[in-house]
Formats: structure tokens, C-alpha cells, sequence
């Protein structure tokens, strides 16, 4: 009765069925490992939040990177802002998901070494190749505070680096490219620059633009609210479970249709024949 496994269509069906358990079990441990990874960085970013304040010089330095697990700390710096160097990074949303440039400007220490720091989001001109009309900061000696955060990346942000931008226009906050582009435009403090940038915090503008970025918030639930990388877990795990269950039921199902088959055909042959 269960010869007909052995039938080209039901090897088939068993080869996938096959193939799709540990497939489907790979991408449920896939998304348990995004969402462990969601909670450290939740975590994370809710201890650098809550932590004091430190000099942004004890955690980076010179042509250097910032570590993963000082992400989003406050630091500190004085020094004075260097407007004319100003650069704008295009293609970046507001908390509005409007599309504008984040204000990139060099701040440069007592020491001369150079910080660079995100002061914050303004809308696009109407010409995308004139450098916008950028508010000044801040003048003279201060003490900035912003979040720190690691140079940016292609394979982290998913922003192409595109070549050819209009002068004093960038696509990503690198800080050693950074650097290169401002001591090719004459800037000799950018001959020292610290690794990563920060998000400013304070002092705010005063007419409140550039728009500060927004703080992340961590989210330090088991689940997370915007977490959905458990629940598709879980429902891999049990898409895994559903394959031999369904298998189980079809092969069943073909050997009662069979058999109902079988029974016909003998009816038939049993009946007397007509007259």
C-alpha cells in the first residue's frame, strides 16, 4: 500500500520536506541571534545613556576607532567650532523621516587635535550642488557634549559612498576620509583628528536648527516593543514542526484515496453481469 512512496512525485515531496526542516530551524536560530543581538545593543545603549559624562580624548584618540562598547557615551570637549570647514552629509532623514543633510563641522580642541561633530539635521536646498545656508554655532571657547559614535561605514549604515559630490559634500562620517578631504582643502588643524565623531547634545541651538538628532531609546524588555526578530523565531520553528506533520497527513491521505479507489474497482468487478 505505501509502494507509492517510491513514485517519482513522493520522492520529491520527501527530498523537500527534507531539505526545508533544517533550513527552517537555520533561520530560526538566524533571527534568535538578531534578536540577542537587538537586546545587547539595548542594553548598551541604556548604560552609555545613564553614565556620566567623560573627555572625549579617554575614549578615542588620533586616527583611531571607537570601541563597540563605548557606543552612544557622552563625552565632553572644549575647544572651539571651525565653520569654515563645514561639510554636510547628505541623504539623512529628520525624526520626521524628511530628507535633508546632517551638518558636519570640525571642533577643534585646546590642544589643536580636531573632533568632529554631527550638529544636527537641516532640510535640502533647492540646488543639490550649492552648499546650503547652515546656521553658526556657538562662538569662541566651549564645552560641547554629544554622543560618541564610530565612523560609518558601507556594510554597517547600507549608504553607498558616492564618488564625485559637489564640493564640501559627503555621503559618510569617516573620520580618516574626513580628515584627508579637509587637509587637501588647506584645513592644517585636520592633521589630527580623533576617530568617530559625536552627535552633539549640547549646547542647543539657539533658534533650533540645525535640529539635534534625537536620543536612541533603549528598550530593555525581554522581547523589545519593536522586536519582531523572536516572534519570526518561533514561527520558523514551527513552520519546521508543521513540514513532517503535513508530509504525515498527505501520505495518509493518498493511501485512503487509494484504497477508496481500490474498493470501487473491486465493486465493479463484482457486480453480476448484465443481462
Amino acid at each position: 500500500m505505501y509502494r507509492f512512496l517510491l513514485t517519482r512525485q513522493w520522492v520529491i515531496i520527501t527530498v523537500v520536506a527534507i531539505a526545508l526542516i533544517p533550513t527552517m530551524i537555520w533561520l530560526g536560530f538566524w533571527q534568535l541571534h538578531r534578536h540577542d543581538h537587538r537586546q545587547a545593543l539595548n542594553k548598551l545603549i541604556s548604560t552609555s545613556l545613564a553614565a556620566e559624562p567623560v573627555p572625549v580624548e579617554t575614549l578615542t584618540s588620533v586616527g583611531g576607532s571607537v570601541a563597540h562598547e563605548h557606543l552612544y557615551r557622552r563625552v565632553t570637549a572644549h575647544g572651539h567650532f571651525d565653520t569654515a570647514h563645514e561639510l554636510v552629509v547628505r541623504r539623512r532623514p529628520n525624526a520626521d523621516d524628511r530628507v535633508g543633510y546632517h551638518v558636519l563641522t570640525p571642533f577643534v580642541l585646546d590642544d589643536g587635535r580636531m573632533l568632529l561633530v554631527n550638529r544636527g539635521w537641516i532640510p535640502s536646498p533647492t540646488s543639490q550642488t550649492a552648499f546650503p545656508d547652515i546656521p553658526a554655532p556657538a562662538e569662541g571657547e566651549i564645552t560641547v557634549t554629544g554622543r560618541l559614535m564610530p565612523d560609518e561605514t558601507t556594510a554597517e549604515s547600507g549608504i553607498k559612498d558616492v564618488k564625485g559630490l559637489p564640493d564640501r559634500q559627503i555621503m559618510l562620517i569617516d573620520s580618516k576620509k574626513v580628515g584627508a578631504l579637509l587637509r587637501d582643502s588647506g584645513d592644517t588643524a585636520a592633521q589630527n583628528v580623533l576617530g568617530g565623531y559625536i552627535e552633539l547634545i549640547s549646547p542647543a541651538p539657539a533658534n533650533g536648527s540645525p535640529q539635534l538628532l534625537p536620543s536612541p531609546k533603549g528598550d530593555s524588555s525581554w522581547i523589545g516593543v519593536d522586536d519582531i526578530n523572536l516572534p519570526y523565531a518561533i514561527q520558523w520553528w514551527l513552520f519546521a514542526a508543521c513540514v513532517p506533520v503535513g508530509w504525515l497527513i498527505l501520505a495518509r491521505r493518498e493511501v485512503r484515496d487509494r484504497r477508496a479507489a481500490e474498493q470501487t474497482t473491486a465493486g465493479k468487478e463484482n457486480e453480476p453481469a448484465a443481462v
